[in-house]
């Protein structure tokens, strides 16, 4: 069994494979001062809920943009494992050459996003991800990564209105009958979720712009079923996308296979 761990700024995304079969897939709050102990505990406590237990782990790759909480995963692997979990960063092997100005400097769970959508759909592809940030990753046709786009999350936007406008209220994050909003709340439902929309849209035109080739939209991330019936660009949604990235970059670097590629 391969646990692989998504660390987000907001959440935490875990899945369990057996082989290529993703058997139980979860959601957590990310804490960075979670204990190693926390940490099992709560992992252990959702599994056995699905019938399982952290003791019939035998592998874990992470991604992970909180440092602390990095650590704590590896400590996980070593204290109740009893082995090294795979971190995806520098020296792990992806496959995916990364041709960025600094290649340290981008957030592993873009990698794994990358990988598992160039190896499922080919090449061009744009990976748009809507979490804490909206980030738009783009990948060449012969499977290089050449960079992206990251913009405020649907979320983080929400927030920063409702605390820095004083006359802005906390809405819920929904479809608006019309973009042209009747109220305040239509209002702010338009330009956070019609906006969203028109943005990824404008921005995969300019990408495509940019590499001379219509590329391949796959979407993943907790909103992203919100936005994509208001895309005109988005054409495959992957809402594990990068628990199966990690779980091709482990296999990378142990050695085994991955499924083939539908297109």
């Amino acid at each position: 069994m391969l646990l692989v761990v998504d660390v987000g700024n907001s959440q935490t995304v875990a899945g369990l494979f057996a082989g290529d079969e993703l058997l139980h897939d979860w959601r957590i709050s990310t804490i960075r001062r979670t204990t190693v102990d926390e940490l099992a505990a709560s992992h252990d406590k959702i599994l056995q809920l699905r019938g399982g237990s952290l003791t019939e782990v035998e592998n874990v790759v992470v991604a992970s943009v909180v440092p602390e909480l990095t650590v704590a995963y590896q400590a996980l692997a070593d204290r109740y494992l009893d082995r090294p979990a795979v971190t995806v960063g520098p020296g792990v092997r992806t496959g995916m050459p990364l041709l960025v100005d600094n290649p340290q400097e981008v957030g592993a769970d873009r990698i794994a996003n990358a990988v598992a959508a160039y190896d499922i759909y080919g090449g061009p592809c744009v990976v748009v991800d809507f979490g804490t940030a909206t980030t738009l990753d783009v990948v060449s046709g012969e499977g290089e990564f050449l960079g992206g786009v990251i913009a405020p999350g649907i979320a983080t936007a929400l927030d920063a209105l409702s605390q820095r406008a004083a006359r802005l209220m906390r809405v819920e994050l929904a479809t608006p009958p019309a973009a042209i909003g009747r109220n305040t709340v239509e209002s702010m439902q338009s330009g956070l979720v019609i906006g969203a929309a028109a943005m990824v849209d404008g921005m995969v035109g300019r990408l495509a712009g940019e590499i001379g080739a219509q590329p391949v939209v796959i979407a993943t991330g907790g909103l992203a079923p919100l936005i994509i019936p208001q895309s005109l660009t988005i054409e495959e949604h992957e809402p594990m996308l990068t628990l199966e990235g990690l779980r091709r970059v482990h296999e990378r670097t142990v050695g085994a296979p991955s499924r083939s590629r539908r297109r």
